[in-house]
């Protein structure tokens, strides 16, 4: 039977340390929000550490109270006789640095001012948020992790982990990921960063929290959208079909599509800050696993552990190519590693929607690390 892991609370670790980040700068000190799931064993060798994509959190499962209408971003994945079983796992999800969901960000206070970071916040890397997450590990007495599983972001850190962190990983589960951001992926969110910078209230990032760049941020985030999705998702959902508020030939009128990239824009920017947005884009497009390197084959050549992988048909923002190209460079140097080309019509979304699809491969794969 699966079932829930009921209500949950967000934890947070501070850290008096200097982390020195990817571009020399030195950042501290430093706050880690994160969620556990489940019993750590007597071993502490039971740990699957689930890493979040772009705009994720740390509330992964559960609920923090009995009022709210969702559980976290990946209830389905995450509870007792689910994937990821917490009746066997003790399962840990940490918010990124450079986020704003309490982890240490843009909106978090500057030290030397007092005053909330916004664009004096150092750029941030994604091997930045993995050397952040070592902090936590030491600070729950955890010297290596069964496994680090994460979609599009997620994957890129779990990659990462395999690469900067081989002692302390025994393998990683990427999904719908990339070893390096692509010039496609990277022009849409230069286009989603210039309609921010175009909204007079963005200040130069110095907007007040209750009056944020609205209109940029809404259309930043409908430009994100509509890459998460594909063209055949979008017949599927939308079709032609004209919303019934409107009359076709009414000048502003629109079309079903349209409204729904509307109504998402406008929710995210309730729950998202904007400074945070922009951080964590750029850190997308700096994203390169052989950053450092003389090359991909390089960087690869200190992984030690087993991988499992996963790519979407449909999925156009990181095709399956992208994935690979990894992929098999890890088989070429003869490490351990598992590949899925999975077919559905969801895009890059395809991960969230249709979990079904792959997930029976990660209770196998555990299955057989945990034997």
């Amino acid at each position: 039977m699966t079932g829930s892991v009921g209500l949950v609370k967000t934890e947070t670790a501070e850290f008096d340390v200097e982390l020195q980040l990817e571009s020399g700068r030195l950042l501290s000190p430093i706050t880690l929000a994160y969620e556990t799931y489940g019993s750590l064993s007597q071993a502490r060798d039971n740990v699957v550490w689930v890493a979040h994509a772009w705009t994720g959190d740390a509330h992964a499962a559960g609920k923090h109270t009995l009022e709210d209408r969702r559980p976290g971003w990946w209830d389905d994945m995450i509870g007792p006789g689910k994937v990821l079983d917490t009746d066997r796992y003790f399962v840990v999800c940490s918010n990124v640095i450079g986020s704003c969901f309490g982890s240490t960000g843009p909106t978090s206070s500057n030290p030397r001012t007092s005053k909330p970071f916004n664009l004096a916040f150092p750029v941030i890397m994604v091997r930045d948020m993995v050397h952040a997450q070592q902090l936590l590990l030491d600070h729950l007495g955890i010297e290596q992790v069964l496994t680090v599983i994460g979609g599009s972001m997620g994957a890129m850190q779990a990659l990462e982990w395999a690469v900067h962190y081989p002692e302390r990983t025994r393998s990683v589960i990427p999904i719908a990921g990339s070893g390096c951001q692509s010039p496609m992926a990277t022009s849409l969110n230069a286009v989603a960063r210039q309609a921010i910078y175009n909204d007079p209230l963005w200040r130069k990032g110095n907007y007040k929290p209750e009056h944020p760049p609205a209109d940029g941020l809404a259309l930043a985030r409908s430009i994100g959208h509509i890459s998460f999705l594909s063209d055949t998702s979008m017949h599927l959902k939308f079709g032609r079909r004209f919303s019934v508020r409107d009359g076709i030939f009414d000048f502003f009128g629109q079309f079903e599509v349209e409204r729904y990239l509307e109504y998402n824009g406008r929710n995210f920017v309730d729950r998202f800050d904007t400074n945070s947005f922009l951080y964590l884009a750029k850190a997308l497009d700096l994203y390169d696993v052989a950053w450092g390197f003389d090359s991909l084959a390089e960087a690869l050549s200190s992984v030690t552990c087993s991988s499992l992988w996963f790519a979407f048909t449909s999925d156009w923002l990181y095709p399956p190519y992208q994935t690979e190209t990894v992929v098999e460079e890890l088989q070429k140097q003869g490490k351990p590693v598992e590949y899925h080309l999975i077919e559905s019509d969801y895009g890059h979304d395809s991960f969230l929607v249709e979990p079904e699809k792959f997930t029976p491969k990660v209770v196998a794969f555990l299955d057989k690390l945990s034997a």
